[in-house]
C-alpha cells in the first residue's frame, strides 16, 4: 500500500461462506495491504444475538451470520458481505446468498458501521475476476493491483481446495469405519454448530469423510448424474461429492441447518435414492443439544457395527 493511502481494516463475519471462501477474501485484502480482522469463534452468545436480530423464519446458519455481524460493529472500517450469485450461466446460489448484504444493511441500518460487498454474477456478466477488481478499486488500489492481488488469492484457495481433497483420499485409504458426512462447510467447520459432532467421531476412533472435500468440477458432474434438475450449485457440490465417496463410506450423515430450503430437497432425495447406505438425516436448530446429537450418533454407529458383525 502506498505511504498517503490511510491504512484500511475490513472485518469478516466468520460464518456462511467464510468457511469455503474466506481464504481467498483474506489472501485478497493481504495482497493489497489491507489489515482484516475475524469475529470470534461462533459461541451461544453469538447464536443467541444473532437470533434477537432475525425473524423466526431465517434458517440457523443466517441467523449465526448475524451474530457475527453484530460482534463486528464498530470494530473495522468497513464488514465485509459480498455477493454471490453465480459463477456459470446455468446454476445458482441460494437466494439467501444473493441477498445476504441487503438484509444485512437492513437490520443495521441505524448503526454507523460501513458495509463493503463485491458482486459475483456471471449470468449478468460480472465473473469472479471482475468483481473482486471492482471491489479493490472502490478501495482506493487500481484495477491492475487488484487484478494481482485476486490472482494471488485464487492460488492460494485453489491449494488449500486441493490439499484438503489429498488429504482426504489417504484418510479414506486407511482402515476403519468411515463415516461420510453431507453437510455445508459452515456447518461442519463452525466450532459451535459442526464442530461437537466431528469431535464425537474422531474420539470414537471412526475415520471422517466430507462430502466438500472434493473437487468441485468433478461433484458437479456427479451430481448432473444423480439429479440432473439441481440448480444450486453448494448443493451440486454436495450432492455430487456425496455420489463420489459413498462407496468407500459404511455410512452418511446428511446434516442441515433449520429450515433450509435447499438442503430439505436434496436430502429427502439421497434419503429416498440411497439404500445400499446407511442414512441418518441431522438438523440442526437453535434448540439444538450435544446430548441429544451425541445419543442418535451412537446409536448410529452401533447399527454399522451390527450390520458388519463388529462388536457393538
Amino acid at each position: 500500500m502506498d505511504a498517503e493511502r490511510k491504512p484500511i481494516t475490513v472485518g469478516i463475519p466468520r460464518a456462511m461462506l467464510y468457511y469455503q471462501y474466506g481464504t481467498i477474501w483474506k489472501a485478497f485484502f493481504e495482497a493489497l495491504g489491507v489489515k482484516t480482522v475475524l469475529s470470534p469463534p461462533t459461541n451461544r452468545e453469538i447464536l443467541e444475538e444473532g437470533i434477537r436480530l432475525s425473524v423466526d423464519e431465517t434458517c440457523l446458519s443466517a441467523k449465526v451470520f448475524m451474530g457475527h455481524v453484530h460482534a463486528l460493529i464498530g470494530k473495522c472500517d468497513y464488514i465485509f458481505i459480498p455477493r454471490y450469485s453465480s459463477f456459470r450461466h446455468d446454476e445458482v446460489f441460494c437466494t439467501r446468498f444473493e441477498g445476504l448484504y441487503d438484509q444485512t444493511r437492513n437490520i443495521f441500518r441505524t448503526s454507523p458501521q460501513r458495509f463493503l460487498s463485491c458482486n459475483i454474477d456471471a449470468k449478468n456478466h460480472q465473473s469472479e475476476g471482475d468483481a473482486f477488481q471492482a471491489l479493490g478499486v472502490s478501495l482506493g488500489f487500481s484495477a491492475k493491483e487488484s487484478r494481482q492481488a485476486y490472482r494471488q488469492a485464487l492460488k492460494k484457495q485453489q491449494a488449500e481446495q486441493k490439499a484438503a481433497v489429498r488429504n482426504q483420499e489417504a484418510a479414506a485409504k486407511k482402515d476403519g469405519l468411515k463415516i461420510l458426512i453431507v453437510g455445508h462447510p459452515y456447518l461442519l467447520s463452525d466450532p459451535y454448530l459442526g464442530k461437537p459432532i466431528l469431535d464425537f467421531f474422531r474420539e470414537s476412533g471412526t475415520i471422517l469423510l466430507r462430502a466438500d472435500h472434493t473437487n468441485r468440477d468433478r461433484a458437479k458432474t456427479a451430481c448432473m448424474e444423480f439429479s440432473p434438475t439441481c440448480r444450486w450449485i453448494m448443493s451440486k457440490e454436495l450432492v455430487g461429492g456425496a455420489m463420489l465417496w459413498k462407496d468407500r463410506a459404511d455410512g452418511m450423515i446428511l446434516l442441515s441447518a433449520f429450515p433450509c430450503g435447499p438442503d430439505s430437497m436434496t436430502n429427502e432425495l439421497m434419503t429416498r435414492k440411497l439404500k445400499d447406505i446407511p442414512v441418518l438425516n441431522l438438523v440442526l436448530d437453535a434448540q439444538s443439544g450435544t446430548a441429544g446429537i451425541e445419543t442418535r450418533l451412537e446409536s448410529f454407529l452401533d447399527i454399522i457395527r451390527f450390520k458388519k458383525g463388529s462388536p457393538v
